[in-house]
C-alpha cells in the first residue's frame, strides 16, 4: 500500500472517530434536555392542577357568598316593606294628630278672646309693639352702655399714650430765665472785666444795654437783661473778650461789633441743630433761618425753639402709638410756632402767618393746614394736626415749663423803652438793672449839655404818667461825644 493512502485512511478513521463521539455527545445533551424538559412539563402540570383547584374553590366561595347576598336582599326587602307600613302609618298618626292641634288651638284662642275681649289680631299687634318697645329700649341700653366702656377705654388709652410721650421726652423744662452766667477761668479775670475804677465794665454795659454782676464769692459773673438778644450779645463778645484776655474799651466795642456781626450764623447754626435734635431734614433754608431766631424767643417764658424740638418728640412719639404718619407728624409739630419768628408788623396771628411761611417754602398742604389749625383757627384735616395740638398742649402744661409773669416782665421794660425812645433826640434807651434804671443815649447835635437835666426830667415824669411800676426807677441822661483822626 503506497504510505499516501495510508494516511488518507487514518485521517479518514480520525474524523470517523471525532464524529462519533460528538454525536454521542449531542445524544446525551439532548437527553438531558428531554429529561428537564419532561421534569419542567411535570411541574407545570402539578401547578394547573394545584390552580384549578384553587379556582374551583373560589367559584365555591363566590356561589356561597351570591346565595347569601341573595338572601340579604330578600331580608332588606322584607324589612323595607314593614318599614313602609310603619311609616304610613306613622303619616296617618301625624295627621290626626295635627288635626286635633289645629283644634285645640282654634278652641284655645276662641277661649282667649273671649277672656281677653281681644281678637287674635289686635292681641298680635298688642305684642308685637310691646316686644319693638323692649327691643328698642334693649338696644339703647346697650349702645350706652357700649359707649360708656369705649369712652373709659378712650381715655385710659388716651392717658397712657400721652403719660408714655412725655415720659419719653423727661428732661429739664425749657423755661428761659432773664440771666446768663459766664464762668471764668480766672479771680484775675474780674479784675480785668471791671477794669480801672470800673471803666471797663461801664463801658461793656454802656455799649450792649446789659447788667454785669461780679460777684467776688464766686468765679463766674451773670449778665442780666430782659432782651434776650441783647444778652445773647453781651455774652457772645464777653466770652470773646476773656478768651482773649485783653480788655478795654476799644477791645470791647470790636468784640461787640463782631458779635453783633456773627447773629446771623449763629441762628442758622441754632436753626439747624435744632431740626436735628427734632428729626427733621430737607427744610427749606428760609425755615431754618426763621427757626433759628426763635432760639432768643419765649412763650411765658418757656423758650420757643426748645418748645418745638419739645413737640416734634411728642408728637412723634404719640403718632406711633395710635398708627398715623409719624414723619407727617414731626415736622408739623416742628413748624407749628414758626410764625412767632416775624416781625410784629406782619398782620395775623402766628398760626397763620407760619401756615404761610410754610406754604411758600413748599411745605406739604397737609402740614401748612396743622400749622394754621393748631389754635383751632382752621379745621384740621388730618388726625396729624390733632397730633399737633396734643403735643402742644402737653408741652406747654408740664409743670415749670412756663411762667406767665416772665412775659408780664418782658412786655414792661419794652414798653419802658419805647417810652423813652418817643422824647426827641434820644437816640438809644436802656431799660437796666431789672427796669430800675433807664440809660439814654441821646444825639449829641439834638441836645447840648444844658438840656440834659430837663430831659431827665421829663422822661421821669412821662414815665410815672404812662407806666405802672413798684419802687423807682432811676432816669440818667447820656450825652456822648467822640472825634476821631487818622494820621497819613
Amino acid at each position: 500500500m503506497v504510505p499516501s493512502e495510508y494516511g488518507v485512511i487514518v485521517a479518514l478513521l480520525l474524523v470517523c472517530l471525532v464524529a462519533l463521539i460528538l454525536v454521542s455527545i449531542a445524544r446525551r445533551e439532548a437527553a438531558e434536555q428531554r429529561s428537564r424538559a419532561e421534569a419542567d412539563v411535570a411541574e407545570i402540570k402539578n401547578e394547573a392542577r394545584s390552580l384549578l383547584v384553587d379556582a374551583r374553590r373560589h367559584m365555591d366561595e363566590v356561589a356561597a357568598r351570591e346565595r347569601a347576598l341573595r338572601a340579604s336582599e330578600v331580608e332588606v326587602a322584607d324589612r323595607s316593606r314593614a318599614t313602609d307600613t310603619r311609616l304610613a302609618a306613622v303619616q296617618v298618626a301625624e295627621a290626626d294628630l295635627a288635626r286635633r292641634a289645629v283644634a285645640a288651638e282654634t278652641s284655645i284662642v276662641e277661649a282667649l278672646e273671649q277672656v281677653a275681649g281681644l281678637s287674635a289680631e289686635e292681641a298680635r299687634a298688642t305684642l308685637t309693639s310691646r316686644l319693638k318697645d323692649q327691643v328698642a329700649n334693649d338696644g339703647a341700653s346697650l349702645v350706652r352702655r357700649a359707649e360708656l366702656k369705649a369712652r373709659r377705654t378712650a381715655e385710659g388709652r388716651a392717658r397712657r399714650i400721652l403719660s408714655t410721650a412725655i415720659q419719653r421726652v423727661a428732661g429739664p423744662t425749657s423755661a428761659q430765665s432773664v440771666v446768663s452766667v459766664l464762668t471764668l477761668p480766672s479771680d484775675e479775670m474780674k479784675g480785668r472785666i471791671i477794669g480801672k475804677e470800673g471803666r471797663n465794665i461801664r463801658a461793656f454795659e454802656a455799649l450792649t444795654g446789659v447788667n454785669v454782676l461780679v460777684d467776688e464769692s464766686l468765679d463766674s459773673v451773670t449778665l442780666s437783661c430782659f432782651d434776650a438778644e441783647r444778652r445773647e450779645v453781651a455774652q457772645v463778645a464777653l466770652e470773646a473778650l476773656i478768651a482773649d484776655g485783653r480788655i478795654n474799651p476799644q477791645r470791647i466795642e470790636a468784640a461787640y461789633q463782631d458779635a453783633l456781626a456773627g447773629a446771623e450764623d449763629r441762628t442758622v447754626a441754632a436753626g439747624h441743630e435744632a431740626a436735628e435734635r427734632a428729626g427733621v431734614g430737607d427744610l427749606h433754608p428760609d425755615l431754618i433761618a426763621t427757626l433759628g431766631r426763635l432760639r432768643l424767643r419765649t412763650s411765658y417764658g418757656q423758650n420757643v425753639l426748645l418748645h418745638l424740638v419739645e413737640c416734634a418728640q411728642i408728637a412723634a412719639i404719640i403718632a406711633a402709638e395710635v398708627g398715623a404718619d409719624v414723619d407727617l407728624a414731626r415736622r408739623a409739630a416742628f413748624l407749628h410756632d414758626i410764625g412767632k419768628a416775624r416781625p410784629a408788623e406782619i398782620e395775623g396771628t402766628h398760626a397763620l402767618i407760619g401756615a404761610e411761611l410754610a406754604r411758600r417754602a413748599g411745605e406739604a398742604e397737609l402740614v401748612v393746614n396743622a400749622i394754621a389749625a393748631h389754635h383751632d383757627e382752621v379745621p384740621p384735616e388730618s388726625v396729624e394736626a390733632v397730633l399737633v395740638q396734643a403735643s402742644d398742649a402737653a408741652s406747654a402744661a408740664r409743670p415749670g415749663a412756663r411762667r406767665e409773669e416772665l412775659d408780664q416782665y418782658v412786655e414792661r421794660m419794652d414798653r419802658l423803652e419805647q417810652l423813652v425812645v418817643a422824647h426827641p433826640g434820644v437816640r438809644r434807651a436802656l431799660a437796666m438793672s431789672a427796669g430800675r434804671e433807664v440809660r439814654v443815649v441821646v444825639e449829641p447835635g439834638e441836645v447840648d449839655d444844658v438840656a440834659l437835666p430837663g430831659l431827665a426830667v421829663a422822661i421821669a415824669r412821662h414815665i410815672e404818667a404812662d407806666l405802672s411800676y413798684p419802687g423807682e426807677i432811676k432816669v440818667t441822661v447820656v450825652r456822648e461825644i467822640r472825634a476821631s483822626a487818622t494820621a497819613g
